[in-house]
């Protein structure tokens, strides 16, 4: 590894907790006999290093310490314990706009921040032009940021310290300002400070980003370092950390903490854990819950009981990549009804249908009688790539020759595929068979 310029160790920082307002002024009358407060941990023991030209991410659930560690690289924060050195002149973005004056304007807020983060007037002047297309906020500009709108105000702020041209960037949760063109530009301008050799580290929730732009990544959990590594092996601990099933948490963090002392995360190529999981790896997150789903007015059937269940008819809603599953739910008939079918369609967060399944061809479906009630079982495998999905379920009856929704439920279940680290596959769906083989072409003699 080349020369750090980033060397943090054994960084630690607490806060102190007070109960009641008074508190905080008694205790400046009792200090060294009694403690008001309690300590906050908010970092314990934290040690690594970032070399010149590397892009790290930082990776953890809420609290977990990682806007306190930008903050202390940063030099906006003291540490109540460790060092952190760093070398060349930085650029951080932490809550951004952070230092902005509501009453000045645009253009008056960069020059302000752009001469706090080193630029002198001439190359403010020499930039400005540059600046000003980046953020593109048009008339706003000489208007008090006050009267900006939150996207507005985090744009402005991006490309003033985007534009700085820093030795180091750091950037607390800044890549998903404004809409997809902006948040385009921000990546690619990021990518040519890579091309020039900067060090940028940053903090994300979006692990996407972290295996698309980082050399490295770096797991925090309750203030603590759990495991440096490669992204994907960082990103797969991270998603198994979140995703653990309630009382199983330490559990994971101590698996988490042997994969990081073993090394075998640092190595791109070599799988953070195989996946010769069974199906028990598989559980049930009653908080996740399908908050958007959408129910059509009955017409004759009401379906109900919308779950899934493994083949031992145990009820998940995470799910273990490539394994067996059935798509269930009941259905109850008001009124009876000829050439009846039962269907399935799971789709993306965004609404893209990915994959749909019909019990019957239309007009070859089954007869009910009022008052009659069925189960429904979809057998299906989990080939679409990790990720959260939503499933419906519908019931049509074709006894006019046309067919008509006796009732229907959009989004009724939403479900997680779990990650699996060595998992080979872009796209939606995996479409399986064993892994691709490279081999020679001989010449023709």
């Amino acid at each position: 590894m080349s020369q750090p310029a980033i060397r943090v160790r054994d960084l630690s920082k607490a806060y102190l907790v007070y109960d009641r307002p008074e508190d905080r002024l008694k205790q400046m009358f009792l200090r060294g006999f009694k403690k008001l407060y309690r300590e906050f941990w908010a970092l314990r023991g934290i040690s690594f290093d970032i070399a010149r030209g590397e892009t790290v991410g930082i990776l953890g659930r809420n609290g977990s310490g990682k806007t306190t560690l930008l903050e202390i690289i940063s030099g906006t924060v003291t540490p109540s314990g460790g060092t952190v050195e760093v070398d060349g002149q930085v650029a951080a973005l932490l809550g951004l706009g952070a230092g902005f004056n509501p009453e000045f304007s645009g253009r008056e807020n960069v020059i302000l921040n752009a001469t706090l983060l080193g630029l002198d007037g001439r190359q403010i002047a020499e930039r400005m032009d540059m600046i000003v297309a980046f953020a593109d906020i048009g008339p706003f500009l000489d208007q008090p940021v006050k009267t900006y709108s939150s996207g507005m105000y985090s744009r402005l702020a991006f490309a003033v310290a985007i534009h700085a041209d820093p030795d180091i960037l750091v950037v607390d949760e800044s890549l998903s300002v404004g809409d997809e063109a902006f948040q385009r530009k921000c990546f690619a301008r990021i990518n040519q400070l890579k091309a020039k050799g900067r060090t940028i580290l940053f903090v994300t929730h979006n692990s996407r980003t972290v295996v698309e732009l980082c050399d490295r990544a770096i797991l925090l959990d309750h203030g603590e370092r759990l495991l440096t590594g490669s992204p994907r092996a960082v990103v797969a601990q991270y998603h198994r950390l979140v995703y653990a099933p309630p009382g199983a948490h330490d559990e994971v963090r101590e698996r988490v903490r042997a994969l990081d002392r073993s090394g075998e995360a640092e190595a791109p190529a070599v799988p953070v854990e195989t996946s010769d999981a069974d199906e028990d790896d598989a559980f049930l997150d009653p908080n996740m819950v399908s908050t958007s789903m959408v129910e059509y007015q009955p017409n004759g059937a009401v379906i109900g009981d919308v779950h899934i269940e493994t083949p031992r008819h145990e009820r998940v809603n995470n799910l273990v990549h490539g394994r067996e599953y059935h798509y269930c739910y009941r259905v109850r008939f008001d009124r009876c009804a000829s050439g009846v079918t039962f269907g399935m369609l799971l789709r993306t967060i965004s609404g893209i249908e990915v994959a749909g399944r019909v019990s019957h061809l239309l007009g070859q479906g089954i007869d009910a009688q009022a008052g009659r009630e069925v189960e429904v079982r979809f057998p299906f495998r989990a080939i679409l790539v990790p990720g959260t999905y939503f499933a419906n379920a519908g019931v049509v009856s074709t006894e006019t020759g046309e067919m008509i929704f006796l009732h229907r439920l959009v989004d009724a279940l939403m479900f997680r595929i779990l990650p699996e680290p060595d998992l080979m596959v872009a796209g939606l769906v995996d479409c399986g068979g064993q892994a691709a083989s490279v081999r020679d072409i001989e010449a023709p003699s």
